[in-house]
């Protein structure tokens, strides 16, 4: 009988939010699978957990899933964990989740801490509707033809983003997006968490060397809506006027017109009959 997958978030800074569900999970597994094998070392040490250990991340996850596959397929149940938050999420784990699905293997739930919404709900910004981005590319073009796919998007926008890239990353928002409104938050859940809110213009400004320390969550305001411009009864009668004198009806011209314009058919009817 197969064992099961289980993806269980880790703490991004505080370890108190451990759960304890969590620390079930990886008692009793048979095995876990880390992303970096000394971080999740550290966590076991601190609740004097002993359980062997696999490195699976982004440069070894096709070899080595296939042996974690097959250890789940023989009977093992496996803790993924990646370095901070839930596996699988802008971290190695997805292909893993889904290779289990494919083969049948149970894949349980044991979620914890997640950066991009627990820094969405300190923001302040709106979260009505978002969308997550990840990661930008390092490469230069990769990132700004990125930037530049979502530039019209009305969503909210969160990205990741390491300290030793935000000027530039930045900066190449600022010329995708124009100015808009930035919440920069830092550090969650670490003695120095913080929310900065300014904008993308003063960001720039403010931030030109690299100059804020630790793990960034960037919340971007999407897009402002277009404005349409405005048009008048007047105007839509006028178009009215020219589909009649192509030959149509007075009905069939007021109907065409009012789709056009948005205007109501019977005001526009109304004022062509007048005339």
């Amino acid at each position: 009988m197969a064992g099961k997958l289980f993806v269980t978030g880790t703490p991004i800074g505080n370890l108190s939010d451990f759960s304890p569900r969590a620390i079930e999970a990886l008692e009793s597994c048979d095995f876990i699978a880390a992303e970096d094998t000394r971080v999740t070392l550290k966590l076991l040490n601190h609740f004097d957990i002993k359980k062997p250990l696999i490195s699976y991340y982004e440069h070894n996850k096709l070899q080595r899933g296939e042996e974690i596959l097959s250890r789940i397929l023989n009977g093992e149940n496996c803790v993924i964990v990646t370095d901070a938050g839930m596996p699988a999420i802008s971290d190695p784990g997805m292909e893993l989740v889904n290779d289990c699905h494919e083969n049948g293997i149970t894949v349980v739930s044991v979620p914890g801490p997640t950066a991009f919404a627990t820094a969405l709900a300190i923001s302040g910004m709106d979260s009505g509707r978002f969308t997550f981005e990840g990661f930008l590319s390092v490469n230069k073009s990769s990132r700004r033809e990125h930037l530049k796919e979502v530039a019209s998007e009305r969503r909210t926008m969160i990205f990741y983003e390491a300290p030793h890239k935000l000027s530039q990353t930045l900066k190449d928002m600022y010329e995708a997006f124009g100015d808009r409104n930035i919440a920069i938050v830092r550090e969650l859940t670490k003695i120095h968490e913080e929310v900065i809110r300014t904008t993308l213009q003063k960001a720039v400004e403010d931030y030109p060397s690299n100059n804020l320390k630790g793990e960034l969550v960037l919340i971007i305001e999407g897009a402002p809506k277009e404005r349409k411009e405005e048009i008048s009864l007047s105007d839509a009668v006028e178009i009215a006027r020219e589909f009649v004198g192509a030959g149509m009806s007075v009905n069939d011209a007021s109907k065409m017109a009012a789709k056009q314009t948005g205007i109501k058919k019977s005001d526009i009817y109304k004022e062509l009959s007048q005339n």
